[in-house]
């Protein structure tokens, strides 16, 4: 991104940035926003939270608008508006600081997987080829691939190593974006392929650290007239909680041959 103004920054929409639909992740708004926001309160992410209003297609511009509404001694609260085309494409609501209480361990842990070697690559179907999926690595830790789904109820708890590669130091807005595979848990548990279109995406960072690969332990909680709802907690390599992720789904069958 680039910034244009003090409250507003510009980037486009390309391929390392779209779903297989042609248009900007979800994962990705949201990592925008999370960016613009950092930058202008000078403050990590806490907590934030996105509601999608529309799209914004391969090749547009897209602007990135802050609004720093209370900045506290410690916690600033604060909104981005992402547009795209005179269209409001997102809203981001947002707190950002620092505080100095910590347990010494999280109060979640850790499920016991194999390491992300040991784990077979997620084999995408060729019709995610040019988009996000292409630049972001990922291994099966617990559920099933594509090819073996056939219909059969599964868990809904499943599990994906995830990784950019050469990055080794993840951000709010790295999080944000593993956060963001949520939206296609539904397959595990229905034993169905499904497509998610996140309705909104929120992310809760706990701690920092550096770590190549990110487990994303996601839990899907419901499915009911067309609209699901799922959790992930998101793990380093050593175990630390990085963060937990959540969303809203609009979810739907889709044909993997399709």
């Amino acid at each position: 991104m680039s910034r244009v103004a003090e409250d507003t920054w510009r980037f486009h929409v390309t391929e390392r940035l779209i779903t297989p639909g042609k248009f900007l992740f979800g994962g990705c708004g949201l990592a925008s926003a999370l960016v613009a926001l950092e930058e202008a309160s000078g403050r990590p992410t806490v907590w934030a939270t996105a509601q999608y209003l529309s799209y914004a297609p391969l090749g547009a511009e897209v602007l990135v608008k802050s609004d720093l509404a209370v900045v506290g001694g410690r916690v600033t609260q604060a909104r981005a508006t992402t547009w795209c085309e005179g269209r409001e494409v997102l809203t981001v609501n947002a707190a950002l600081g620092t505080g100095s209480l910590s347990a010494p361990t999280p109060w979640v842990t850790m499920p016991t997987v194999p390491a992300p070697d040991d784990c077979p690559p997620r084999v995408m179907p060729k019709r995610f080829d040019n988009s996000i999926f292409n630049h972001v690595e990922t291994r099966i830790a617990l559920g099933r691939s594509f090819a073996d789904i056939d219909g059969t109820p599964g868990s809904p708890i499943s599990a994906l190593w995830a990784r950019v590669p050469g990055h080794f130091e993840p951000s709010a807005a790295t999080l944000a974006i593993f956060g963001d595979y949520v939206s296609g848990g539904a397959t595990q548990p229905l034993g169905k392929n499904t497509m998610g279109r996140s309705l909104d995406n929120t992310i809760r960072i706990a701690t920092l650290e550096p770590t190549e690969w990110v487990l994303c332990e996601i839990h899907m909680h419901a499915l009911s007239g067309g609209f699901g709802q799922g959790t992930a907690f998101l793990w380093s390599r050593s175990g630390t909680l990085l963060a937990t992720a959540s969303q809203s789904i609009a979810a739907k069958l889709w044909d993997v041959e399709g």
